[in-house]
């Protein structure tokens, strides 16, 4: 593993677990499988863990692992503040104190502010205190340093990052992210501050690894893997402290962790080829989410990331729409909660935190049509009526 310092100096292993897709065992979260995974991750060098308040059982789950093999003292936590609901300086003393409790530990290594999109977000926190309140915190050491994560645009992104003396912050980028949200000025911005980066979404919530065939091929003749090319070109960038990956089998994280033993500054060298899949992904891609779920859940039902997921599978592939609607027919279509795009009702909650800025309500019409012609309509009514009791 490569090591990366931050503001002051810790060493941060430059692949950093994310917590948000721990695999589910029915209804709830894997314990032995996610402390499987987490075990093996710590073996091989990781010690930045990424979890949040609004991430289901995650903060809990990763507190009780951490106090049942008694390694809190070898790993840095990292969790988020729930900004956007906070209305007063005792609800994010609360929240805070929750926190503290689901994990397990008397202090978090780097707390964030949590999705900022707008300055008046920052405005809003300011206006209730809390310059004061994280002074106080790290004054007595439960909080070891401040960022926040951000999803906004990039002259937003440049507002809030000179409006506070930050030690790190949090954006989504990637090679098809360059130049959206905070962008490649936005981290540049903050290098130039020396403030730190850490990266989410480095392969666009898997769109990086499940490429167009032309883009398999041309990668698997160079001898790299998808996931090599993207965390590779991330690593390449001195402003990036961390890079996180929500790692849910050992085969992802042993991979993961192959590549950050070898990856770093200087040591990139597909930049054409990076240019060539970022032509072919943008060329047959439906609907930019990345299955961050933000968007969830929906009041009517609708698995908006699922609809999505299947129909961006219909174009990644050459003649593959069949297979991707029998995908969608057999992987949402005989649920028992089917989360069909139908079932929107134009509320448009969802898109008040989508974090891309997906017209969702317009796009589940779209996926809707293409997933569910009326000869699948009719077939998913059969199988449901058979299948579903």
């Amino acid at each position: 593993m490569i090591y990366r310092s931050d503001k002051y100096g810790n060493q941060v292993s430059q692949l950093g677990y994310g917590c948000m897709r721990f695999s589910r065992k029915g209804t709830s979260l894997d314990f032995e499988k996610a402390e499987k995974e987490i075990m093996l991750a710590i073996n091989l060098g990781v010690n930045y863990f990424d979890t949040a308040y609004v991430y289901p059982g995650s903060e809990e789950l990763l507190g009780r692992i951490l106090e049942k093999n008694n390694i809190r003292d070898k790993v840095y936590i990292a969790t988020k503040l729930p900004q956007y609901i906070m209305r007063s300086e005792k609800s994010i003393e609360k929240t805070f104190r929750e926190e503290l409790s689901r994990l397990r530990t008397d202090h978090i290594d780097y707390y964030l502010m949590h999705m900022f999109t707008d300055y008046a977000e920052w405005e809003k926190l300011a206006g209730l205190g809390i310059t004061d309140w994280i002074q106080r915190h790290k004054a007595d050491g439960s909080i070891r340093q401040i960022g926040f994560s951000y999803h906004g645009d990039t002259e937003m992104f440049l507002k809030i990052l000179d409006a506070y003396d930050w030690d790190f912050c949090q954006i989504q980028y990637n090679y098809l992210d360059e130049h959206s949200q905070a962008g490649r000025a936005g981290l540049h911005a903050a290098g130039k501050k020396n403030i730190p980066v850490v990266i989410m979404e480095p392969l666009r919530g898997g769109k990086l690894i499940n490429l167009p065939s032309r883009a398999k091929k041309g990668l698997a003749e160079s001898g790299t893997t998808p996931a090599e090319l993207g965390l590779s070109w991330l690593w390449n960038q001195p402003e990036i402290m961390c890079v996180l990956s929500g790692m849910n089998s050992t085969e992802m994280i042993e991979e993961n962790c192959r590549i950050a033993s070898k990856a770093n500054v200087g040591t990139f060298e597909n930049q054409a080829l990076v240019g060539k899949v970022r032509r072919m992904i943008r060329k047959r891609e439906k609907v930019g989410c990345t299955g961050c779920r933000y968007c969830m859940p929906c009041p009517q039902g609708v698995d908006i990331p699922g609809n999505f997921h299947y129909y961006n599978l219909m174009y990644m592939e050459d003649n593959k729409k069949g297979e991707a609607r029998f995908e969608f027919a057999r992987g949402m279509g005989v649920r028992k909660d089917p989360g069909f795009a139908s079932q929107c009702i134009g509320c448009g909650k969802c898109e008040k935190h989508c974090p891309q800025h997906i017209p969702i309500r317009e796009k589940l019409k779209e996926a809707d049509r293409d997933l569910r012609p009326l000869p699948y309509k009719i077939g998913i009514s059969i199988a449901r009526k058979i299948m579903v009791q």
